[in-house]
């Protein structure tokens, strides 16, 4: 499995800090990704991908401490179920804090999320001190991009690439709610 080094890490952190789209791998396809917090990073990755708002999109991050102040989550029981899958390839629909932006949860009261285990997607969120955005690395409705080749020739854009072996998961990250058990991918 590729790692990344640290002056990698932090470069990437700075795109990050300053309002960029990166591209990463992850367990199963690249990834694009921003601060979730920077509404003109998460609009123009948007708009780029051609994906409205009101679908939300995923967080990631390198541990349950970097997502938990996103999220509205009393029941301990629930709780521990989602942190028995991480870190790992599950992500899970979960009631969002009030004050989580509709760019990140579209028409939803609830985020998706996952604690990553695959070790670039992790070390940045690490070197960031925080979630990330992360959505594949396509045009909506496209095939999602598996290598850097082809995030460059689908988007037509030039993004900083954190090149790197994806995980070997041959399909998405499964999604559920974690209130009632849904599957939705």
């Amino acid at each position: 499995m590729t790692h990344i080094s640290a002056f990698k890490a932090r470069l990437f952190k700075q795109y990050l800090v300053q309002g960029q789209i990166i591209a990463y791998p992850t367990e199963a396809v690249y990834g694009l990704g921003c601060d979730p917090l920077n509404g003109d990073a998460v609009k123009q990755l948007l708009t780029l991908k051609q994906r409205p708002v009101e679908k939300g999109l995923i967080l990631i991050a390198s541990s349950f401490d970097q997502l938990s102040p996103y999220l509205n989550l009393n029941d301990s029981d629930h709780l521990q179920h989602m942190l028995s899958t991480w870190p790992g390839p599950t992500t899970w629909i979960v009631p969002a804090q009030h004050w989580v932006p509709t760019w990140l949860r579209g028409q939803h009261a609830s985020l998706a999320v996952r604690v990553t285990n695959h070790p670039i997607a992790a070390a940045l969120c690490k070197e960031f001190k925080g979630a990330i955005v992360s959505t594949s690395a396509n045009i909506s409705n496209k095939p999602p991009a598996k290598t850097p080749l082809a995030i460059k020739k689908q988007l037509g854009i030039d993004i900083p690439i954190c090149s790197g072996d994806l995980s070997g998961l041959q399909s998405a990250t499964p999604i559920y709610d974690l209130i009632t058990g849904q599957q939705f991918r």
